[in-house]
């Protein structure tokens, strides 16, 4: 089974914007997905670009984020664990090569689940490497995918 996705970039120049004694170009563009709001991106800071927008780095490590807590949503509902809440604050670790390539080297997931039942709070742990293996975009990456869970009783 496939699935098409699609997504339009559109940039021009602004005249306020150019300043070619610098070789420098606006960095800040549109995507546009096909009845979404549009995402205003830019490059991120580090590279000239806008840091008040996102940027395709952080759209990355979003995309892993996402997908990692749905896949883990979705092997907890199949074993019967009641997830009360998710929160992960990630990291992805970017290199840049002299010749100003780059690429992602690592990412590390940090979720912190909480639950209803505390006997199931072993098996919560161990679901995160089924969710690791079922998330798509994890498994579209050439970089490692790690995560550091931690679950527990959600308490009133």
């Amino acid at each position: 089974m496939k699935h098409l996705f699609r997504a339009a970039v559109k940039w021009a120049l602004k005249q306020n914007q150019k300043d070619l004694t610098k070789r420098f170009y606006s960095k800040s563009h549109q995507i546009m997905i096909e009845g979404k709001a549009v995402l205003e991106v830019s490059a991120a800071k580090a590279f000239k670009g806008d840091p008040e927008l996102y940027n395709p780095e952080d759209l990355l490590l979003s995309s892993l984020v996402s997908c990692h807590m749905m896949s883990y949503l979705y092997v907890c509902s199949q074993n019967g664990i009641e997830v009360l809440e998710y929160l992960d604050e990630a990291e992805a670790t970017l290199e840049v090569s002299a010749d100003g390539s780059g690429r992602f080297v690592a990412v590390h997931l940090y979720p912190k689940v909480k639950i209803a039942n505390a006997d199931q709070i072993e098996l919560a742990n161990t679901l995160h490497t089924k969710a690791n293996q079922l998330c798509f975009i994890a498994n579209s990456c050439n970089f490692p995918v790690v995560h550091h869970g931690s679950c527990e009783l959600l308490t009133a």
